[in-house]
C-alpha cells in the first residue's frame, strides 16, 4: 500500500512535467525589437467589423492573402481578384460562387479563423 502512495503520485508528477511546455529563456532584444514582435503584421489582424465587400474588407483580404504586390495585381473585388483569392486559399477555398454574399462570408469566415491561430 505504502508503495503505491508513493508511486502513483511520482508517476503523476511525471506525466504532468513530460506534458508541460517550457520555452526556452527569451534572447535579450532591443527595446525596438520587442515592439516589432509585440505588433501585429501588417493586414494580419482582422478589423472589427467592416461590411463585406467594402474596401476595408477588400484591403484586408488582399493584405492577409498577398494577392497584390505592392499594388500590383488584380482590383480588389473584380472576377479576376475573386480568381486569385480562390487561388491562394486552395483547397480551403469556398464552393459558392467567387465574389457573391455566401463566398465573401465563407472567406471572412476562414480568414478570420486563421489571424485568430497565429
Amino acid at each position: 500500500m505504502r508503495f503505491l502512495l508513493t508511486v502513483v503520485p511520482l508517476t503523476a508528477a511525471f506525466i504532468i512535467a513530460a506534458c508541460s511546455h517550457s520555452e526556452p529563456p527569451a534572447p535579450e532584444a532591443s527595446p525596438t525589437a520587442a515592439v516589432t514582435a509585440a505588433s501585429p503584421a501588417p493586414g494580419k489582424t482582422a478589423p472589427a467589423n467592416p461590411a463585406l465587400g467594402s474596401p476595408e474588407w477588400l484591403a484586408w483580404v488582399d493584405k492577409t492573402l498577398a494577392v497584390s504586390d505592392d499594388g500590383h495585381g488584380p482590383t480588389p473585388g473584380s472576377d479576376e481578384w475573386n480568381r486569385a483569392v480562390n487561388t491562394k486559399l486552395g483547397q480551403e477555398a469556398p464552393q459558392a460562387s467567387p465574389g457573391s454574399a455566401e463566398w465573401q462570408q465563407a472567406v471572412d469566415a476562414l480568414l478570420r479563423t486563421r489571424v485568430a491561430t497565429h
